[in-house]
């Protein structure tokens, strides 16, 4: 809907058209909803003290309670003069408060909660992280309740609610046609890139964007577009895979797919009611950390570049996400990595957090690259770090300055926001410094510049018109029908198929199928994370590990006939997960007279890394007194061996007869200890195991094809470098198949199409 204002040109135009007043209201329950003839529609609380003034016989929101239309209140005004009219209204306290990004907030009702009035009255703090919530309704009822609150107070700014990625698929979720859900199910990043089809991703960010804006969430912390060139990342997941022009086009259809909005939907130069900013990680790449170590702890908190490949790294970022093939042309938010790019900075010759670097920020990515929109930390950046292996307190090389410091270090840099931080305090701080270095006037500038950039995302996407809910449209639209299909054909698309020794698949329809029960160990759930699309089976806490079957007998009973023994049966799936070795530090070692610095493994057996570098390429930190963080001659043990005893030992219970493997994979992983007594292999990306039955059944064609390298051993892994993509000897199957980046089977052989040439 394109937004204009239609003048009264003649008397009898606007007898006709009635230049009276163009508007009609409708009480909603949550809020009251203004329709306008050609017209922007509004939506207010009657709660809030927000009264409607006419102008021309059209309807506007007086969020200031001054009695006038302001520019930032016309809706008829571009939205870059909006922006800076209300950022010249406001004082440093309210531009404060608007800089910062919420700590992690559950949504469990639709109240607010006192901590959250606290931080969106006192520190002015309009940006919220939302991560679980009780259901959809709760999450809109909620959102309306915070948008009414907000509206009341000072400019009346709407709340910019914020999501970071919620699709994951629910593994024994059942899905039929006509199914609704929580959410649309689709599989993890990884796994749509394993489609090798980015319009597939694309489709996934049109409908997560619409879902999205149905809960209320406004800006998304995605996507992950780091090329995963370490093997052993535990974030692998989250990406794209390891090759940059895969992970570019896939970035690109990304961003495009959550900002566009199109036809009725569509404001203004493609942004509307259904786009959502995409804050796009992480700059300028996290994805070779030295060793696989991961920057949320200080163990991981150096990334390296040991091939000069940097330019790779920054490729999604530069070739796909500020390149849109949409009307909103880049994306609106960046988020820089933790890690500090080791010796990248020539020019200060600083070793710092990439979001403390003015010459990754200001000068390459501000200066070079040419972006204007939103710079935010990662969570926690400000913060003291208090131990080697503590988790979200990560001021890295800078942990010699205070708070307030750090703070203006960034302001300084080029960044706006501040990730887990609901305190305004350090802001007004680093603002005085600010004062006492460059002045108040340069100061003043600085940050209104910052407080437009944040005000244009807002702006662009209608919510200063009307940011509230109707709940019973929320209820309909998110986990429709059509989108919960849509997810799962993405799933379906994205399982690789690995090997078929003699075409054993697809399996005869009701062949007799044994299935192992498997060991699942104690868990809990990230930081909260386990929300709406989260895995319904998994809840947030599990104590006691326990056995269970990894596939409800009733569903496994709907393709197969299911047999309780090996002897039974004329064929055995296996389903199990990728191997998991740890984080790579261990305090436990230091305890030993150790550096605390492990291997990461890829592998299920006991490693003993006799290959890695005698010295590190990066270290140091105030609580270590060394720089070497070599882990070479160490042992690992793996914290899921026993899902290759599972697999070994249904291999010897059955004999000859055919063995399946179905692994759900999470980063690259070593072969050679299981391929060789598998018939057949699947690979599934955080998908249900529906999914993989239709596969393994027939009723679906595997198409997937592998967005990394499985490396051949260890060896190989520990010799790679961490900065250079698809450099690995990979594994050589029983069937003479190498499992490199691109590889993947349906039921004809191995897949050379169209994608294979295009990407390999």
């Amino acid at each position: 809907m394109k937004l204009r204002h239609l003048g009264c040109l003649t008397l009898a135009a606007a007898l006709l058209s009635g230049c009276g007043q163009k508007w009609t209201s409708e009480d909603k329950g949550s809020h009251i909803e203004i329709t306008q003839k050609k017209g922007a529609t509004l939506g207010y609380s009657a709660s809030s003290g927000v009264q409607i003034l006419t102008k021309g016989g059209y309807a506007f929101k007086d969020l200031n309670r001054n009695g006038k239309v302001d520019v930032y209140e016309d809706w008829r005004k571009p939205v870059q003069q909006r922006a800076e009219d209300l950022a010249s209204q406001m004082t440093i306290e309210q531009i404060a408060g608007l800089m910062l990004y919420s700590a992690h907030q559950a949504v469990p009702t639709e109240e607010i909660s006192e901590a959250q009035m606290k931080f969106l009255t006192e520190d002015n703090l309009r940006h919220v992280l939302v991560t679980r919530v009780g259901s959809p309704e709760i999450a809109a009822k909620w959102s309306n309740n915070v948008q009414a609150y907000v509206e009341g107070i000072g400019l009346g700014i709407p709340a910019n609610n914020s999501s970071d990625p919620r699709h994951s698929a629910g593994e024994n979720v059942e899905y039929y046609v006509g199914s609704n859900g929580d959410i649309s199910y689709w599989p993890s990043s990884l796994g749509i890139a394993a489609t090798f089809d980015p319009a597939v991703m694309e489709q996934f960010g049109k409908i997560a964007s619409e879902e999205y804006r149905a809960l209320g969430i406004a800006t998304a912390l995605s996507p992950q577009i780091d090329i995963a060139t370490e093997p052993r990342w535990s974030r692998f997941n989250g990406t794209f895979g390891e090759d940059p022009d895969l992970s570019t086009d896939m970035a690109r259809a990304y961003v495009d797919g959550f900002q566009t909005s199109e036809g009725d939907a569509e404001i203004d130069g493609g942004w509307g009611f259904h786009s959502v900013n995409a804050m796009i990680k992480h700059w300028p790449g996290g994805g070779a950390g030295e060793a696989g170590r991961d920057a949320h702890y200080s163990f991981g908190k150096y990334a390296v570049f040991p091939g000069g490949r940097l330019a790779d790294h920054m490729q999604p970022f530069t070739e796909g996400a500020f390149k849109l093939n949409g009307k909103t042309g880049m994306a609106t938010a960046v988020m820089p990595y933790y890690t500090i790019s080791t010796d990248i900075d020539k020019k200060n010759g600083e070793n710092v957090g990439n979001a403390f670097s003015d010459y990754l920020i200001n000068d390459v990515l501000r200066g070079e690259y040419g972006f204007e929109g939103v710079v935010c930390t990662d969570w926690g950046v400000t913060k003291d770090n208090r131990a080697v292996n503590s988790f979200g307190t990560t001021s890295w090389g800078v942990e010699h300055l205070t708070v307030a410091e750090r703070h203006y270090k960034l302001i300084k840099a080029g960044v706006d926001m501040f990730g887990g931080n609901n305190d305004k305090g350090p802001v007004l701080e680093a603002y005085e410094m600010g004062i006492k270095e460059m002045g108040e006037e340069w100061m003043r500038a600085r940050m209104e510049k910052t407080a437009v950039r944040l005000l244009l995302n807002v702006f662009r996407l209608g919510l200063f018109e009307n940011p509230y809910l109707d709940v019973e449209a929320t209820k309909a639209k998110v986990g429709n029908p059509d989108f919960m299909k849509a997810g799962y054909d993405a799933q379906l698309r994205s399982i690789v198929m690995l090997k078929n020794k003699g075409g054993v698949l697809p399996l005869a329809e009701k062949a007799k199928v044994y299935v192992p029960e498997v060991w699942v160990a104690p868990r809990a759930a990230f930081r909260g994370n386990a929300g709406a699309g989260a895995r319904p089976q998994q809840p947030q806490q599990q104590p006691q590990g326990h056995w269970e079957m990894p596939v409800p007998a009733e569903m496994l009973s709907k393709y197969f006939t299911v047999v309780k023994t090996p002897a039974e049966a004329d064929f055995a799936i296996v389903f199990v997960d990728a191997p998991a070795n740890g984080t790579g530090y261990d305090p436990a070692d230091v305890e030993k007279g150790g550096n605390g610095y492990m291997p990461i493994s890829l592998q299920y057996n006991d490693y003993t890394a006799t290959h890695a570098r005698e010295v590190s390429l990066a270290g140091g930190d105030p609580l270590e007194s060394f720089t070497n963080r070599s882990y070479k001659g160490k042992t690992v043990k793996t914290s899921n061996k026993d899902q290759l005893d599972l697999i070994l030992k249904t291999r010897r219970q059955m004999g000859s007869k055919p063995v399946i493997v179905q692994v759900d994979v999470n980063r690259p992983m070593v072969m050679s200890e299981f391929e060789g007594v598998a018939d057949a292999i699947l690979f599934g990306f955080n998908v249900q195991k529906q999914a993989v039955l239709d596969v393994l059944s027939g009723k679906t064609e595997p198409t997937g094809l592998l967005p990394m390298q499985l490396p051949a051993d260890m060896q190989t892994v520990e010799e790679q470098l961490e900065d250079v993509t698809r450099d690995m000897r990979c594994h050589v199957d029983s069937e003479g198949n190498t499992y490199d980046f691109a590889f993947g089977m349906n039921w004809k052989g191995v897949i050379n199409d169209e994608r294979v040439a295009k990407y390999k």
